[in-house]
């Protein structure tokens, strides 16, 4: 079958100091020879001039040549360092595009041929498209442990450890009629318990994870007037939310993203919580309730002590006393008015989201967690199986291949072609 040549800009549009142009396929070399240009050693770089078909000189660039088998798609790969100027960029590209065999790269289509060509697996695929998106310090750490492999490694011991199990059952039923000396039920058990341990904790630790990829919710709910949006732009630095001194200015909910420590933190600003005959406002009201029900975190601005918010406090949540500036006297209280005690509410926020985010594993992503719990189904399954006893044998073998093909889909072996063009649309052209 033949394979075709894909180029594409690799680095961002616009002006650059530098921009990369990768190409990838069997012609890649005569990309290089349609410039006029030599090759050097593999991945070793050369300065050349790059000439157009009729002989003008279009940049003098930086040529980086890989070998098939050793580059990121497996493929042969030539990059070409240019100089980044739109208008650079755009003649290089325009002579690619009129050398037979070169065609313009899909979105995602060097990454796709990286995992047709197990240069990845389909998790280290996802921790790259992470890994691109990543705003934050914990998004970085969390994208590149998953390209690393740390999935795939994982996965490969668990299922090693159930291919081992899954062996010495089916020895049981190859000598089904003859005297085996040695049960190896005992040592099956061990093999299940210690696989399913870890698959629990890593289901477990998924929502975390989840979390650290798409970000934290922290809700600031209060009654009316207690200093929300002033707090809400105090901890924003800017003024995200209308502030007033009069009572139900906000009626919908704000929201406004940061950095908190590393994790990336979605703060709302929610309606004032009471009772009220303003059919707009009650929506508002119900909203904030909603909103501040799923979020991670939520923070109680109270205000003279009278409101019934008609939400209470979870012991996770945090509470403090509002329009510290005008009270001064709770000994936990805040206003972002004159900035006494946000740091210190900055600080807890943070510290409570960090032991939220401790929690992640290894796994990162809901078709993670869905392969991990259909594996631990299969092996609850074939455990009963091995306790009932030989007769049962077949049962437990069966049940432990089933849970081996779900730790497969993990890192895309099997059963996942139908979810692959929805990630690889999320990549970006040159990747």
């Amino acid at each position: 079958m033949s394979v075709d040549t894909i180029y594409a800009l690799a680095t961002a549009r616009g002006k650059a100091g530098v921009a990369v142009i990768r190409i990838s396929g069997p012609d890649a070399k005569t990309a290089v020879a349609s410039f006029g240009a030599s090759l050097p050693k593999p991945r070793m770089a050369g300065l050349r001039n790059l000439h157009s078909a009729d002989g003008t000189l279009l940049d003098e660039a930086l040529i980086l040549w890989f070998e098939s088998g050793a580059s990121f798609t497996g493929e042969e790969v030539v990059e070409l360092h240019t100089h980044g100027s739109p208008a650079t960029v755009t003649a290089v590209l325009r002579a690619l595009s009129d050398v037979d065999g070169l065609r313009l790269a899909e979105p995602g289509e060097f990454t796709r041929r990286a995992l047709e060509n197990e240069r990845l697996d389909l998790a280290q695929v996802e921790g790259l498209s992470d890994l691109i998106e990543a705003e934050t310090e914990a998004q970085r750490r969390q994208a590149l442990r998953v390209l690393s492999g740390a999935i795939g490694q994982r996965a490969e011991s668990w299922r090693s450890d159930l291919i081992r199990a899954a062996a010495l059952i089916e020895a049981t039923i190859d000598f089904a009629d003859e005297d085996v000396p040695v049960d190896v039920s005992p040592e099956v058990l061990e093999l299940l318990d210690r696989v399913e341990s870890d698959l629990q904790r890593e289901a477990a630790g998924v929502s975390a994870a989840e979390r650290i990829r798409e970000g934290f919710e922290v809700a600031i709910v209060g009654p009316p007037n207690a200093g929300k949006s002033t707090l809400l732009n105090a901890l924003a630095g800017r003024e995200a939310a209308i502030t007033s001194e009069y009572a139900g200015t906000t009626r919908d909910v704000i929201e406004v993203r940061m950095d908190l420590g590393g994790l990336p933190v979605t703060v709302l600003d929610t309606a004032g919580l009471r009772e009220t005959a303003d059919v707009v406002e009650g929506i508002g009201i119900d909203r904030a309730k909603e909103r501040a029900a799923g979020a991670d975190l939520r923070v109680f601005l109270l205000g003279d002590g009278s409101d019934d918010l008609g939400l209470e406090p979870a012991p996770e949540d945090i509470v403090v006393q509002g329009k510290a500036d005008l009270s001064g006297t709770a000994a936990r209280a805040v206003s972002g008015k004159t900035g006494a005690g946000v740091a210190q509410l900055i600080a807890d926020i943070t510290s409570h989201l960090e032991t939220q985010a401790a929690r992640a594993v290894t796994a990162t992503r809901e078709r993670h967690r869905v392969a991990i719990v259909r594996s631990l189904a299969s092996i609850a399954t074939a455990r009963n199986q091995v306790l009932r006893g030989a007769d049962s044998a077949e049962l437990a073998a069966e049940e432990l291949r089933t849970a081996i093909r779900s730790l497969d889909s993990l890192v895309g072996r099997v059963d996942v072609e139908h979810i692959l063009d929805e990630i690889f649309a999320s990549f970006c052209l040159g990747k």
